[in-house]
């Protein structure tokens, strides 16, 4: 074999060997960026952690669910930070916010927060996009504060006759009795657990959960007794029915709203999708997405991406 055809079979075994150190670091700079960039804003309600992707006028707000935090949102922040000022914050009770004992983190409280936050980062309106109990908040802002609203997209989450859902009360019983925040602090330690249990519930590839995101979302919410607490009530404040009332309101509404929905989900199901759709008087439809689970926005961000750009341009 000459010298250079083995200096290039070397160079290629060299590189096949290292892809999967590659691949790692990859996803340990994903994490490690997001927590460099992360910002706070002291407000009364706590010293509230947000991530804040492009500038202009025109502001878009991202509402993440539970247990999760807005590293949700990353790559949809990424994609779309061309075409707004992207803001991402942690709700009270999850995430990186350090909220003060005794600070209701009912969804009320929360949208009441938002709107101190949108004030403190000079933001008068916003195009919203939700998850999960981030959607429950959303229908809240978007009746306390109608015309702060531009457009309103939707992804798996709370509808007024199913929140919380049913399907979730072992976790809120788990809340209820003080033992979530120990369930949860195992996901620490034993990754493949968290991904063959909260994983795969929740997403389409749990794979793609490495340890260091497990470690993002999960590490803040067991880092202290206040912070197990405020777990806890977190959850303990989703019942009764935060939405309770709220459907004739909602009919009223003039502001667009889209549905992007995981039609794999098993909590909020195609169902609660179409009720939403019927209910909004300017609904611009449902996208259903077959593999989608409930956190489908974190695997499909160019989905996000698409039908939001779609979205503003209504």
């Amino acid at each position: 074999m000459k010298r250079r055809d083995f200096l290039s079979l070397t160079a290629t075994a060299l590189a096949a060997s290292a892809a999967p150190q590659l691949s790692i670091a990859a996803a340990t700079t994903e994490v490690a960026k997001f927590r460099a960039a992360r910002r706070f804003a002291k407000l009364p309600f706590g010293r509230i952690a947000y991530a804040e992707r492009g500038t202009g006028p025109a502001a878009a707000l991202f509402l993440h669910g539970a247990p999760l935090n807005s590293f949700q949102w990353r790559g949809a922040l990424e994609r779309l930070s061309a075409y707004r000022r992207c803001i991402a914050p942690d709700f009270m009770g999850l995430g990186y916010s350090e909220i003060p004992s005794g600070q209701s983190l009912a969804a009320s409280a929360q949208a009441e927060m938002l709107a101190a936050l949108l004030d403190q980062l000079d933001t008068r309106t916003v195009d919203i996009v939700a998850s999960d109990s981030g959607g429950a908040v959303a229908q809240l802002f978007l009746l306390r504060y109608p015309q702060r609203v531009r457009s309103l997209m939707l992804t798996n989450c709370d509808i007024e006759p199913h929140s919380p859902p049913a399907e979730i009360a072992p976790v809120l019983e788990m809340a209820r009795q003080g033992t979530l925040a120990g369930e949860t602090a195992k996901w620490l330690t034993d990754q493949s657990m968290a991904r063959a249990t909260f994983g795969a519930a929740v997403f389409h590839n749990p794979a793609q959960l490495t340890d260091e995101i497990i470690e993002y979302y999960a590490a803040p919410l067991v880092s202290s007794p206040l912070r197990r607490a405020q777990y806890h009530e977190f959850h303990n404040a989703l019942s009764p029915n935060p939405l309770a009332g709220i459907e004739a309101q909602l009919r009223r509404s003039t502001v667009p709203v889209r549905m992007v929905w995981g039609a794999s989900d098993t909590i909020f199901t195609m169902a609660d999708a179409h009720y939403l759709d019927q209910l909004f008087p300017h609904s611009q439809g449902i996208r259903a997405i077959p593999e989608g689970k409930l956190f489908f926005q974190e695997e499909f961000p160019d989905i996000i991406a698409e039908e939001a750009r779609k979205l503003w341009k209504a």
